[in-house]
């Protein structure tokens, strides 16, 4: 099964990351993060809703996923070549031993940072898009599955996909959308 780290960026819109974790709870890679990029989530998500349900949503997150939290990539942060403030990232995807990075901040992991350690790079578009191609079956069902679970809008496939497409995933809704 695949492994990603997820960065901020992608687990800050919350359809995108919903999404993104339905995918993960039905099995179809595994997620990773570290502290560092749970602690990034929590204040940025704080700053929208509050630190209380900021950190319910961070520890719902561990407690569904408690094998994705990565540990012992410290001492790699200060050999990364990427952006500062997203070495954590990288040394992270390292320490997990992850396939790839997932992130909206392409610009901050360039190929000569990753490549050395077999990390690939990739926006939400294009991990979501290789899903769709591997997966398209249970990436269907996992998205049904989601929209069904809403009490409020989205009530329906489409008005997900407009919001999976408005966080950073427009391709991926397009893709979706054309194949039903």
């Amino acid at each position: 099964m695949q492994r990603a780290v997820l960065d901020t960026c992608v687990l800050f819109p919350n359809y995108l990351r919903d999404t993104l974790l339905r995918l993960a709870e039905a099995e179809l890679y595994e997620p990773l993060w570290s502290a560092d990029i749970l602690d990034e989530l929590t204040r940025n998500v704080a700053a929208r809703i509050g630190d209380p349900k900021a950190r319910r949503l961070v520890d719902a997150m561990t407690d569904a996923f408690p094998e994705s939290l990565v540990t012992g990539y410290a001492p790699l942060i200060p050999v990364m070549t990427n952006d500062p403030k997203d070495r954590h990232v990288l040394a992270a995807a390292i320490g997990g031993n992850a396939h790839a990075v997932v992130t909206l901040n392409l610009k901050d992991f360039p190929s000569a940072a990753s490549e050395p350690y077999g990390i690939e790079v990739l926006h939400p578009d294009d991990f979501l898009l290789d899903m769709l191609d591997l997966v398209p079956v249970e990436l269907h069902a996992a998205l049904h599955t989601q929209v069904s679970g809403y009490r409020k809008e989205p009530r329906d496939l489409h008005g997900l996909l407009d919001r999976i497409g408005a966080g950073g995933a427009p391709q991926f809704a397009a893709e979706v959308r054309r194949r039903l």
